[in-house]
């Protein structure tokens, strides 16, 4: 999983940075908005990767739960 965030942060570092230099900017502005672009992604992926595994794990245990009552 983590190398799948990592892969998909560095994905849209690549594409800010050609972004970012095809606006005009100069180059340590596009390095420090493209690091800036890869970190939030990397964190907010992250996050909703944490969410949707921890609502994954507790509809199983709902349903587990459920399921052993019903026996």
């Amino acid at each position: 999983m983590n190398k799948i965030i990592y892969r998909i942060g560095l994905l849209l570092f690549s594409l800010s940075i050609i972004f970012f230099v095809q606006r005009g900017m100069p180059l340590l502005d596009v390095l420090i908005r493209s690091l800036i672009v890869f970190i939030l992604s990397s964190i907010l992926i992250s996050a909703v990767a944490l969410i949707f595994i921890k609502a994954i794990n507790q509809n199983k245990f709902q349903n587990g739960n459920k399921s052993s009552q019903n026996k």
